[in-house]
């Protein structure tokens, strides 16, 4: 344990949270961004959409709309097509990762009509052109909608090749304004190591940017952390498949992995 560094006490964490939440009266943020992989779509598949799963997921987007919290969302396309998979089988890479955004596009769609038959008003803006089913990305707009209480799904990746949906949540949440991004995954946080192969992993609670980066911690990419490290922009991972840990999340429930510039490594001790 001693390469973790210097370990807080568990109200250092929630001092931590507190600064770093910046919620309103009511308890919740004013403005955040979801960050949904492709897999989260796909349920307890690996690939295609789970209209059962995306359906939950809208629900629960919705209990958190219903606190008046203004919603942008990023969506991977990894259930349909993942630009490296493509090319490691042979395909050029930049073609490869055009595939995979337009993957993201499908799924924002679904999203999207999950959403809106819960009567949200959804927009999805996409960086690659495709008018007849999405707005372009233009940034005031995409804000101008949030400040109406729209939910606005960004598609499309960054609209560039070499760059991962991971890296795309960090450049939108951090030109439209939001307070955190919510990294929603199959797993309760970051470990130490893969839990499934070292069972002697641990759970952070709190780990830093640059821990995270030095450590190889795969939580995100490396641009994408260093965008958020260099923007202040403070990261949850959590469990998006145990029901209720979003509102509670928003809520301000310590759920999850807080990554952020404070340099306290924070791990679960109960593991």
């Amino acid at each position: 344990m001693q390469n973790l560094g210097k370990i807080s006490q568990s109200v250092n964490l929630q001092d931590t949270r507190s600064a770093v939440n910046r919620l309103a009266g009511a308890g919740n943020y004013k403005r955040i961004m979801i960050k949904l992989s492709g897999e989260a779509l796909a349920g307890e598949g690996e690939y295609g959409i789970d209209s059962e799963k995306i359906s939950s997921l809208a629900k629960e987007i919705h209990e958190v709309h219903r606190l008046g919290v203004e919603i942008a969302i990023v969506v991977g396309g990894g259930n349909i097509f993942r630009g490296m998979r493509g090319a490691e089988k042979g395909i050029d890479r930049a073609t490869a990762d055009y595939m995979g955004m337009l993957a993201t596009i499908m799924n924002a769609l679904a999203l999207q009509d999950s959403l809106e038959k819960l009567s949200l008003f959804t927009r999805v803006q996409s960086a690659i052109e495709v008018n007849s089913i999405a707005e372009p990305y233009i940034r005031r707009r995409a804000v101008r909608h949030l400040e109406k209480k729209r939910i606005v799904i960004f598609a499309g990746g960054t609209g560039n090749p070499y760059f991962t949906t991971d890296t795309t949540a960090s450049l939108r949440a951090v030109e439209v304004g939001c307070e955190i991004i919510l990294k929603a995954t199959k797993v309760d946080g970051v470990y130490t190591a893969d839990p499934k192969i070292d069972r002697t992993a641990t759970r952070y609670r709190q780990v830093s940017f640059s821990e995270s980066i030095n450590k190889r911690l795969k939580v995100m990419d490396g641009t994408a952390l260093s965008l958020c490290m260099e923007n202040d922009m403070p990261v949850i991972v959590f469990d998006i498949f145990k029901h209720g840990n979003l509102l509670e999340l928003v809520s301000g429930k310590d759920i999850g992995t807080l990554i952020s510039n404070a340099e306290e490594v924070v791990v679960d001790a109960t593991r």
